[in-house]
């Protein structure tokens, strides 16, 4: 079950990548904007191609909740950002730069180390409510002292950062809220799954989420916002797994290789970030862009 949990949350990497990608593709076709932006969007089949990839990622995201840890399944979407550039790049004509490919092996080594030396365990798809309050208040709490902190006063990197971190935490409680609907629906339906609190709390959050991501991407540098999004996801989705659903990760001597990983992690988020900046753009020919316009 573990291994069918990593599978689908790889695959539900994959696909928001691939969704984000063709969807950025696009939108950067037309100039328009509002409700005019979304009914030329809505025509084209690049567009098409990346809402099924954003609503193949939720459901590949369900399935890894329901058959694996919460601490192993939102670590693996950090995946998202090497697949979203590895797809983006040729996808708009772009040419990574080599310290690029150097994040990805990062992203990708730390995180195998980081799950390979913790191995997330002993997950249930159900909580009280007892631990379900102060884990609503923590998150909202937290994201809302984020939102405080990330004033117009603020330097544009530290919003950035801050707002990212907000938005982490939402994605985060997004997750959980995520893992317990799904298992609801497993066990007693698709009724009990409209009947159930987190069915609506899930939604709440990840609108919660993406408006703070997009507020974030706004406010700064992506170097800034990318690191706290990735890390604080990864970060939040574990103490979460661990509060609630009673998850369970090894400690001891394995706490080395697990903080080697994140390091490598964290430095290849950063690498990365960085890396966008510089990307060149590849000639096309007359043909293809007349093709692709």
């Amino acid at each position: 079950m573990i291994g069918l949990a990593a599978a689908f949350a790889v695959a539900g990497a994959a696909s928001n990548a691939v969704g984000t990608a063709f969807q950025r593709k696009a939108a950067s076709a037309s100039s328009r904007g509002g409700l005019r932006l979304l009914a030329e969007l809505v025509r084209r089949p690049f567009w098409v191609i990346g809402m099924c990839g954003v609503v193949c990622a939720a459901l590949f995201q369900s399935l890894a909740l329901v058959n694996g840890p919460l601490a192993l399944v939102q670590p693996l979407f950090i995946l998202e950002l090497p697949f979203a550039l590895l797809v983006a790049a040729p996808l708009m004509h772009r040419r990574l730069p080599h310290s690029g490919w150097w994040g990805v092996g990062a992203c990708v080594t730390g995180l195998a180390v980081l799950l390979i030396a913790a191995a997330p365990h002993g997950a249930v798809d159900h909580a009280p409510l007892s631990r379900w309050i102060p884990a609503l208040c923590l998150c909202v709490g937290g994201m809302a002292a984020a939102v405080l902190l990330s004033g117009r006063d603020r330097s544009p990197a530290r919003r950035a950062a801050l707002l990212a971190a907000a938005s982490a935490t939402g994605n985060a409680l997004t997750a959980a809220l995520l893992k317990s609907a799904s298992g609801t629906f497993a066990d007693h339906g698709f009724a009990a799954f409209l009947r159930s609190w987190q069915t609506y709390g899930f939604a709440l959050a990840g609108v919660a989420a993406v408006i703070l991501l997009e507020n974030a991407l706004q406010a700064g540098p992506l170097a800034a916002a990318q690191p706290a999004l990735t890390i604080g996801d990864a970060v939040v989705s574990l103490a979460l797994g661990i509060t609630l659903f009673g998850e369970r990760i090894r400690t001891g001597w394995w706490l080395v290789p697990e903080a080697a990983g994140a390091l490598l992690i964290v430095g290849g988020v950063v690498v990365l970030s960085r890396a966008v900046q510089h990307i060149t753009v590849v000639p096309v020919a007359v043909e293809e862009r007349d093709l692709a316009t």
